[in-house]
């Protein structure tokens, strides 16, 4: 990796950026954690971190990404240089990116299996062992190897999917019979899968019973998620690890659904919503609100409840 000077960055840090302390001569040629960091590392300090003073001082980096709030002594900076911004870990992140980050080729793996129907951009990246079906998948997407897309899933452009995720197979759709046998309800749907969604590692996204699964623009899901069939996913929602949408769950737009949270089919989730670690959502929630708890209520009532439980045991 070549030296990357401070002027080599500029042109990435937002309106509004602070240079403090040294600036002469000044490079990095690696990203690091703070602790581990040497001096070529390029860091960044959480504002609300509580031990950052201590932290900047003992690290060996030179150049640190922080926020107003960090007490940038005259000791400091005749050492170091700080870039002072409104979002460290966003600047970090678009650093990190840009110079470090490593870059795939694209390409079909020998041993990937694609269907002959399948219609695949010349600009993707299929990964070791992976089936495509009669599929399409656009431009400047990833799939990682061990993954199955099965037939009717179109995905767009600048998609990754990681390993061991499976895309497209049939929903938990049945419907006991005069012997209370279960017959298989037919899923006819496909997927879609908007530009820019990631889709993390042993990740299920059913396919529509007769519509379609949709995962809107910029959603991020997360490993070992449950799509079910006929979710409505929207534009840059967060679904994280362990989470289970049920059948024909919809959520809106630039929502969060937090680890092991489970809702249930046919609720719907507004817009900016955040959904609580391990909630069960059993009711539909409305814009902008914070749910919590089994069965989930709105945050406030929720603390009101634990408040009075814990009273009760004085």
């Amino acid at each position: 990796m070549n030296n990357i000077l401070l002027k080599d960055i500029l042109n990435i840090l937002p309106k509004g950026f602070r240079i403090v302390g040294i600036k002469d001569n000044v490079y990095m040629n690696n990203v690091k954690p703070i602790e581990e960091a040497n001096d070529e590392s390029l860091v960044w300090i959480k504002g609300k971190k509580e031990n950052k003073q201590e932290l900047v001082e003992k690290t060996q980096a030179k150049i640190i990404i922080c926020d107003t709030s960090l007490l940038i002594s005259h000791e400091l900076s005749s050492k170091k240089c700080f870039i002072v911004v409104d979002d460290p870990k966003l600047v970090f992140l678009r650093i990190a990116e840009h110079f470090f980050a490593r870059k795939k080729e694209y390409g079909i793996h020998s041993s990937a299996i694609i269907d002959p129907g399948a219609e695949i951009s010349p600009n993707c990246y299929i990964g070791p062992l992976t089936y495509v079906g009669k599929s399409k998948i656009g431009n400047n997407t990833f799939i990682d190897g061990n993954c199955f897309i099965y037939d009717d899933v179109k995905i767009g452009n600048n998609v990754r999917v990681q390993a061991g995720t499976v895309i497209g197979s049939d929903g938990y759709g049945y419907q006991r019979n005069e012997n209370l046998i279960f017959e298989k309800f037919p899923h006819m749907g496909g997927v879609i899968i908007e530009d820019n969604v990631d889709i993390g590692s042993n990740t299920c996204v059913d396919r529509g019973a007769l519509g379609n699964t949709i995962i809107k623009e910029g959603a991020k899901i997360d490993n070992l998620v449950h799509i079910a069939h006929n979710v409505v996913i929207g534009r840059h929602c967060a679904i994280i690890a362990n989470a289970m949408l049920g059948g024909s769950v919809v959520i809106a737009d630039y929502s969060w659904v937090a680890p092991s949270a489970s809702i249930l089919n046919q609720v719907s989730i507004g817009k900016k919503v955040t959904v609580g670690m391990a909630a069960v959502v059993t009711k539909n929630i409305p814009d902008g609100e914070t749910w919590a708890g089994v069965p989930a209520k709105p945050l406030k009532e929720f603390i009101e409840t634990q408040k009075a439980i814990k009273n009760l045991t004085k």
